[in-house]
């Protein structure tokens, strides 16, 4: 049974003396700092799915949609009194749809009410061709175009081009240093960077006096690299914010999909595979969630920001964006994050890991 209060160990079996996490607030998660990038909450909003038919199957119609999300999310409340994360990038929309994500991200924000709230980074993708700073800082102004603005609050690599193009790392770095010190970017970013990695382009930044504030990785309780491979603890020694994203693994710990309840496309295929060994963990968030008075959505994004992540997930319409939220303004103990990770290290088949991670 999942304990859901404070307790003493002698009047709850299931804490132990050695969880440290038992000294945090139980009710709450507090903002998150970027630095000259702003505050934000804990939870943000990512837009990898406006302009993407591919995998998320978008169609122009839904635009309305996607609007009505993005102005749930950024109505203000007491769980969110600072900023809102919006993650983006140039790469996001496939085809000609191309960078559609942050045309329609910077459309919304300037007809939003309180567009002082959006907290935006963007990325750039680490394409073959382009190879110089300059190259990069281009790649910046052409998303800023797209959003309208004269400057993004950060500014990010999509991922390091170390593992296949190793020689295209230095315009990489130079490329967002030079986004900062063009005054295109208040801060500057990593996704998918491992802790080795990070610590080589976070100490050529801050030699360049460039503010380095955060590094995305996917980031769920079926990807938890970041907590194995050391990442987490780089970053907090660096004074890096980690960005989790995919927290809900495409939807699959969500609760909503079944094995004759499949998505269309590449995720369904996926899916299948993973889904007949979700069952004892999808049983767990179950019984966490009831205790919570929440759903099994929210307690694993929840989950994910109590492990000390700043959180991105996707939002296609307002009652997505409600349901999201709901994992803010309360916290998971340390004993059901316990519980919750028991039962995640036993699924026998996790989430894809992304090709460009490195070390």
């Amino acid at each position: 049974m999942l304990c859901v209060e404070r307790r003493s160990r002698t009047a709850c079996s299931c804490w132990t003396s050695t969880d440290t996490r038992s000294m945090l607030p139980p009710l709450t998660l507090p903002p998150v700092s970027l630095g000259p990038a702003g505050t934000v909450a804990p939870l943000g909003f990512g837009t990898w799915a406006w302009g993407n038919k591919l995998l998320w199957g978008y169609d122009t119609s839904e635009d309305a949609a996607l609007r009505a999300g993005f102005d749930r999310a950024m109505q203000p409340d007491g769980a969110r009194a600072s900023g809102v994360f919006w993650d983006t990038g140039d790469s996001y929309g496939t085809g000609t749809l191309e960078g559609r994500a942050e045309s329609l991200l910077g459309e919304f924000r300037a007809a939003s009410a309180t567009p002082e709230r959006a907290v935006v980074g963007t990325k750039l993708a680490i394409y073959p061709t382009r190879l110089t700073g300059a190259q990069f800082e281009e790649a910046c102004r052409s998303s800023l175009r797209r959003m309208g603005r004269e400057q993004v609050e950060l500014v990010q690599a999509h991922w390091s081009a170390k593992r296949f193009q190793p020689w295209q790392e230095p315009a990489v770095w130079d490329g967002l240093a030079r986004c900062h010190e063009s005054g295109l970017a208040r801060a500057v970013g990593t996704s998918n960077y491992g802790p080795e990695q990070l610590r080589r382009v976070n100490r050529f930044w801050r030699e360049r006096g460039v503010p380095h504030v955060s590094n995305q990785a996917q980031f769920s309780l079926l990807s938890t690299l970041p907590l194995e491979s050391g990442l987490f603890e780089a970053c907090a020694e660096m004074g890096v914010v980690p960005i989790g994203y995919s927290p809900l693994a495409l939807g699959l710990l969500s609760d909503k999909y079944g094995e004759g309840t499949l998505p269309p496309g590449p995720r369904g295929l996926l899916f299948k595979e993973i889904l007949p060994g979700l069952r004892p963990l999808l049983g767990t968030l179950r019984e966490a969630a009831s205790a919570r008075g929440k759903t099994v959505g929210q307690v694993a994004l929840n989950w994910a920001m109590s492990r000390g992540a700043l959180v991105i997930v996707g939002v296609r319409t307002a009652a997505q964006a409600e349901e999201n939220l709901g994992a803010l303004g309360w916290r998971l103990s340390g004993a059901e994050m316990d519980e919750l990770e028991r039962a995640a290290a036993k699924v026998p088949r996790k989430a894809t890991q992304n090709i460009f991670n490195t070390e």
